[in-house]
């Protein structure tokens, strides 16, 4: 759903009133200092932060497949055959030869993208403890 300039005017003049930034700003230097007292790279932390508050504040929702991804990597860590388990093997099973190859290329896209923002979560995560 689109959303007008309208609406979307409104909703930061509404953060704007009830403090969203200078609780973001007070948030982010707090996670900073310990970023900074891990050891873990500063510029990467804010950047992750900062991606973090865009994506609150765009609205999105959770990736239903970045959801399964990280369900496996949490119970069963990376494993040789994340594709297979990760294919929808009805759909699978109806395409053609050609169009399985670009499924699974698609679906290894996919994987790289959600593991590589697992494994920055994961990282930074330690920051929201």
């Amino acid at each position: 759903m689109e959303r007008s300039l309208k609406s979307i005017a409104k909703d930061a003049k509404l953060r704007m009133k009830q403090g969203f930034w200078q609780d973001y700003s007070e948030k982010r230097n707090e996670q900073m200092m310990i970023a900074k007292e891990q050891g873990l790279n500063e510029s990467r932390a804010e950047r992750y932060l900062t991606g973090k508050v865009a994506s609150k504040i765009k609205g999105e929702k959770e990736d239903k497949f970045y959801e399964r991804v990280k369900e496996l990597l949490l119970s069963e860590g990376e494993v040789s055959d994340a594709l297979g388990r990760l294919t929808d093997q009805a759909y699978y099973e109806t395409l053609s030869y050609e169009e399985k190859q670009r499924y699974t290329l698609k679906l290894s896209e996919r994987y790289l993208k959600a593991l590589e923002r697992f494994r920055q979560e994961y990282e930074f995560d330690v920051l929201k403890k």
